[in-house]
């Protein structure tokens, strides 16, 4: 595969910033062979994401990241740039429903994301020997509603012992507290039906069916402390009729939730989603 290096870039929006961003490139023997840009011009914010044949211009990261903190500076941005031979590591927090779990790992397996499952947190011990058949550690935690903290501060220290650059809500059915959201900060994702708020609780599409639905739908979400509130990454939904039962609801909202998770944990690890404000850019 070839190596990348990728530039992804948020601030003030003004003239000059791709004629001078690329230029750099450019002026270091640079091939630019993706390249994505996005004025909000409400916000007065600029957008970029670019990718550089890391062969083409001859410095390692590190080496490029000293020579563009400058032009970083001038233009007071926010930024990062990764080598794409460092795999981000992932890790996966399910309780009992498998469909989203499963979906990730085989698309892990058909190197389908551009990282690295590491492991898998649960509250419940159901997926472990299908995780272990994938080779990897399984990390049972119960959460028991009279001592959640002892709970939560286990699963942040074997996140911690993972070495996790970012952590996947695959149905985990249990609160993150807010330390752990804001530690993480732009780095947990999860995955919801679409019914919120009016089908909250216990078995959403029956629910949704009762009522006669006639869109089903999932949302992919980083996660902040307001629950199923954080920026959006991805939605997609399904239409359904009087012809469908519960039963047609719940498979279908399935598909449609592992589908959503897949393309925005792929888009967050290929590094195409910009987070502003509790709004995203997603050059997809």
């Amino acid at each position: 595969m070839s190596h990348y290096y990728r530039l992804v870039v948020s601030c003030p929006d003004r003239r000059g910033i791709v004629a001078r961003v690329s230029g750099f490139i450019a002026g270091h023997g640079g091939s630019i062979t993706e390249a994505s840009q996005h004025s909000d011009l409400e916000a007065g914010r600029f957008f970029m994401r670019y990718e550089i044949l890391a062969d083409s211009i001859g410095m390692t990261a590190g080496e490029l990241r000293d020579a563009f903190a400058s032009v970083a500076r001038e233009f007071d941005m926010q930024w990062a740039l990764r080598d794409t031979r460092q795999r981000p590591r992932v890790v996966v927090m399910v309780s009992r429903e498998r469909h989203c779990l499963v979906d990730l790992l085989y698309r892990w397996t058909a190197d389908e994301l551009e990282g690295d499952i590491v492991g898998v947190i649960s509250n419940h011990d159901d997926m472990r020997s299908l995780v272990e058949w994938h080779g990897l550690p399984y990390h049972h935690i119960p959460v028991p509603s009279d001592d959640k903290e002892a709970a939560f501060a286990e699963v942040e220290r074997r996140i911690q012992a993972l070495g996790a650059d970012s952590v996947v809500l695959a149905r985990y059915m249990q609160i993150l507290p807010p330390a752990v959201c804001q530690r993480y900060a732009g780095r947990v994702i999860n995955i919801h039906h679409s019914f919120l708020p009016s089908f909250a609780g216990a078995r959403p599409y029956h629910q949704a069916h009762a009522r006669g639905v006639k869109l089903i739908g999932a949302t992919c979400h980083y996660v902040t402390e307001e629950l199923d509130a954080g920026p959006i990454i991805e939605q997609d939904i399904h239409r359904v009729s009087h012809c469908h039962t519960a039963g047609d609801l719940v498979r279908f909202g399935r598909d449609v939730e592992r589908a959503v998770l897949a393309r925005g944990l792929r888009w967050h690890l290929e590094d195409r989603v910009l987070i502003h404000g509790n709004k995203t850019v997603v050059f997809a």
